[in-house]
């Protein structure tokens, strides 16, 4: 055997003409593209490897010269790990093997150290440590088992072509775990996003009587046999979230809905408070909302004219908006208050000859209360064109008088806050989108209702689309994610009812499936990490994602801006080791994604001249270049290579080397002047 860094070369003896050997009855293929063999190095290490090619060989040294039957064979075979002395396996190769060492048959019971289970000795074995899950192909008769430790404890990817199995796979893992009797997967969940609606055939039948499943649909019908209606709160979307739905800018249109959603949440609790008088509070904010308005439009050094013009649009405007709300919420006197309120505000725009002799502006003080109780306003028009204020303490005998503006009590309404995770109703979506545009072009604003037109429009989508039924499923309201999970989930620091949770996604489209399922990832990720000690490693969440690709891209396209998918694979990994991270390679881990925060997060090849730099310093002088190094501190006494490896080490790429073959060329000139 010949030996190379990343392979070696295998001469058979010109007297083996098969690719079978039988060892104690057994037969082993050692001869085909795939099969095992394993040599040994100096230490008594056996270090296993996998034939990537088999070649002609003779001895003049010309590869396929001619065609002899009788030559010699070379197998190209790849080193892949090592089974030390005490018999554990561990992927790579520390110590190669010398030149011309035997080459030998990899037996089941290599393979079973390689492959199978690792058995704790103070095990009772009670617990089930490995599944079956077919035979091998390559090595004839051998069956197939994997530890359910390990591959249920990292990131798993099933590739393959479409019709390749790869959804049977799946199946057949999870049916493997969950038909084991005594000591079954009872404190185990698993959450299945199905795009295809094709795995209730698989798990209906045949599984640990304990074991709990359960199938869910968005949207689903007295068609959908054994299916659950699946839930999604929209109220439980994060602003983020709904960005992403609404596929709204994150600069210019996101605190826009922000405020949407604060408007959206005072409108709620206006008319879901145990306080009295709940509508007449309602009626207060809305004047108290379009005095504010006026005042900024009056505000403004345009003419009278112009003023007017945009006041009288606005009162009307607010008139639609106060009509969006549903009547039977309202009772007529307040209907009446609101209707004489704008009245009153329509007369007081009056203009004439191109002025409106500061009826308005000197009217809008008066709106608002300054005693104990208030006081009702009405118009007079006897003076002539211009529009005078009067206030009385009931109202006129023609009925057209307002109650007086309560700022205090508008102003504690518009001091609520919506928090993450409280209800509010979504039918006030469009009430406080409107009021909300209002209000930006009462500021000057008058571009942002073409500014919002894609995300008004996706609004509509959620309103009044079937697919997003699931969405704002009212029967059922969550107090919190918290209580999201353990309802729909079974997941509680209590119990952990249901072990099996499959969600047929098959019937909606790609962004609310998108949407779904990043929502549903993140309320679980969020979950978990507030977990801490025992109770984050008891009773964990398996995610499986069905057709991945669908909803896990790295596009333009992709509606979700941080994927939630790639911050669960990599929460708590650091990208490189501890000490010697570059600055992209820190940046990445602590603030990717975080909004504010611009630094660069692009691991390349001049990141990976940081950390190589680290390691040189390391291999020269054991310790690692942290903190501001000087070349006091380089122990060589080297100025040129010093220079070299603090150039490498800079925080900035622009001052480091441009390229790896820089480095090389400059250490070769270092090499060839110092150390030759």
């Amino acid at each position: 055997m010949s030996v190379e860094y990343d392979k070696f070369r295998v001469r058979l003896f010109a007297t083996t003409k098969h690719s079978t050997v039988s060892i104690n009855g057994q037969v082993y293929y050692f001869g085909n593209i795939g099969s095992y063999l394993k040599t040994s190095n100096a230490t008594g290490d056996q270090i296993l490897c996998e034939v990537s090619a088999i070649l002609d060989y003779n001895q003049e040294g010309k590869l396929f010269s001619s065609f002899n039957l009788d030559s010699s064979r070379e197998f190209i075979v790849k080193p892949i790990g090592t089974i030390t002395t005490s018999g554990k396996f561990a992927m790579g190769v520390g110590i190669f093997p010398s030149l011309y060492s035997d080459v030998e048959i990899v037996t089941f019971q290599d393979l079973q150290q390689i492959l199978s289970s690792q058995i704790e000795e103070d095990d009772d074995d009670k617990i089930h440590h490995s599944i079956d899950i077919g035979y091998s192909k390559s090595l004839i008769n051998y069956k197939i088992s994997l530890s359910i430790n390990r591959l249920f404890n990292i990131h798993t990817a099933v590739l393959g072509n479409s019709g390749s199995g790869k959804s049977n796979t799946i199946a057949r893992i999870l049916q493997e775990v969950f038909r084991k009797e005594n000591n079954h997967a009872y404190g185990s969940k698993v959450i299945l996003f199905d795009s295809n609606g094709e795995y209730p055939k698989a798990f209906n039948r045949e599984l640990n009587d304990d074991i709990h499943v359960i199938f869910y649909k968005p949207n689903a019908g007295d068609v959908d046999e054994g299916m659950v209606k699946f839930t999604l709160p929209y109220y439980l979307m994060n602003l983020d979230e709904w960005l992403a739905f609404l596929m709204a800018s994150e600069r210019t249109q996101k605190p826009f809905w922000d405020n949407v959603l604060q408007e959206c949440y005072k409108f709620y609790r206006m008319f879901n408070t145990k306080e009295e008088n709940v509508v007449k509070q309602f009626a207060n904010y809305i004047k108290w909302k379009t005095w504010k308005i006026l005042s900024e439009i009056i505000a403004k050094a345009d003419s009278d004219s112009s003023k007017m013009t945009i006041a009288k649009g606005a009162i009307q405007k607010m008139k639609d908006i106060y009509s969006l709300v549903p009547k039977h919420e309202v009772p007529d006197q307040v209907v009446d208050d609101l209707d004489n309120f704008f009245s009153v505000c329509i007369k007081l725009c009056v203009v004439y000859y191109g002025n409106n002799n500061n009826s308005l502006s000197e009217a809008l003080p008066k709106f608002i209360k300054d005693e104990e109780n208030a006081r009702y306003v009405s118009v007079d028009l006897k003076a002539g064109a211009n529009a005078h204020y009067v206030t009385s303490t009931h109202r006129d005998n023609n009925g057209e008088a307002f109650e007086q503006i309560d700022e205090g009590s508008a102003m504690k309404i518009d001091e609520e806050k919506l928090k993450s995770g409280d209800y509010f109703d979504y039918r006030f979506l469009k009430t406080a989108a409107e009021l909300v545009l209002l209000e930006e072009e009462a500021k000057g604003n008058l571009r942002v209702r073409e500014f919002t037109s894609t995300l008004m429009t996706r609004l509509d989508v959620f309103l009044y689309n079937a697919e997003c039924k699931f969405m704002k499923e009212t029967n059922c309201r969550y107090e919190n994610e918290d209580d999201y999970l353990a309802k729909v989930f079974g997941i509680s620091e209590e119990s952990n009812e249901t072990q099996l949770i499959c969600i047929d996604s098959s019937e909606v489209g790609t962004d609310v499936l998108e949407l779904m399922t990043s929502v549903v990832s993140r309320i679980l990720f969020d979950y978990r990490k507030k977990q801490k000690g025992e109770k984050r490693r008891k009773h964990p969440v398996h995610l499986i994602l069905d057709e991945a690709h669908r909803y896990i891209r790295k596009d333009t396209e992709y509606i979700m801006r941080e994927n939630i998918f790639e911050k669960i694979a990599r929460e708590g990994e650091l990208v490189g080791p501890r000490g010697w991270l570059s600055p992209e390679a820190m940046n990445k881990y602590l603030s990717e994604n975080v909004e504010g925060r611009n630094f660069d997060c692009n691991i390349d090849h001049q990141s990976d001249l940081f950390q190589l730099a680290k390691v040189f310093w390391y291999i020269l002088q054991g310790n690692a270049p942290i903190g501001c190094v000087k070349e006091s501190d380089f122990l060589l006494h080297n100025s040129s290579l010093y220079s070299l490896i603090k150039q490498m080490l800079n925080h900035s790429k622009k001052r480091r080397p441009a390229s790896v073959d820089i480095v090389i060329n400059d250490l070769q000139i270092i090499v060839n002047k110092y150390y030759k």
